[in-house]
């Protein structure tokens, strides 16, 4: 009968309906399940990092700078580095200095007719005394990064100066001369190169005049130890001048201390 075949085709879809994959149901007009590829999952695990909370955050370990709140105190700026204590200590070297010259000169210039024990001995301490302030120098410049170098020279040539002007001493005026010509010419050299050495210092340009004054000196008494007219007064003025130089380089640095 027809109405038995349509019960029975009835009740074979429903069973096909219930065994059949998904995929077959489909073709039998039945929806399709929707499987999310991988690609799907990735894409939706959890919320995007750009926003949490409706705002904007940095990851931890960002490098991107981060503005301190308002109100927050700046700090301050940092300190000047501190003045080196070399052109202070230079400065009362260059003070004693002149005290000495000038009391040097006047003693030698007031003995200086004759060749004695007196005038001798003042001969010999000025190289000296030049030694004991070269050694307090190169305290200063190791400490500062200065000429060091070329003070230890100054202290060799002052030394062998004091020993060549004791044995001069016993030949007369005209020796004494020579050898003080060849200190001045060499040591004068030397205050020139460590005068421009020093010159950011300040001050200097006083060091530097005198160098080279004194090398153009001791070229004077060498000619005038060959002439009859040898004194030793030239070398208390000599002295003096010397003096006056450093006093000026002293007050210089002290202008361009206060000035820094």
């Amino acid at each position: 009968m027809t109405y038995g075949r349509e019960r029975s085709s009835i009740e074979g879809d429903r069973t096909f309906s219930l065994t059949a994959s998904p995929v077959e149901r489909h073709s039998h007009g039945h929806p399709r399940h929707h499987r999310p590829g991988p690609r799907a999952h990735r894409r939706s695990r959890g919320p995007a990092p750009a926003l949490l909370g409706g705002r904007p955050t940095v990851p931890p370990h960002s490098s991107a700078r981060r503005e301190p709140p308002p109100g927050t105190p700046l700090a301050p700026p940092a300190p000047p580095p501190a003045p080196t204590a070399a052109p202070a200590a230079l400065r009362r070297l260059y003070f004693v200095r002149f005290a000495f010259a000038a009391v040097w000169a006047a003693l030698l210039f007031a003995t200086a007719d004759t060749l004695g024990p007196l005038s001798a001995t003042l001969l010999v301490i000025y190289p000296l005394f030049d030694v004991a302030c070269a050694v307090v120098d190169v305290r200063s410049a190791a400490a500062d990064g200065g000429p060091a170098r070329h003070l230890y020279l100054n202290i060799a040539l002052s030394a062998a100066t004091a020993v060549g002007l004791a044995v001069a001493a016993t030949s007369g005026i005209p020796a004494v001369l020579r050898v003080w010509g060849a200190w001045a010419v060499t040591a004068g050299l030397v205050q020139l190169v460590v005068g421009v050495a020093r010159r950011r210092m300040g001050g200097q340009w006083a060091m530097i005049a005198s160098g080279g004054i004194s090398t153009l000196a001791g070229v004077s008494f060498a000619a005038q130890a060959g002439g009859a007219d040898a004194s030793l007064k030239t070398l208390a003025g000599y002295a003096f001048l010397g003096g006056v130089f450093f006093l000026v380089s002293a007050l210089r640095l002290g202008r361009a201390a206060k000035s820094a």
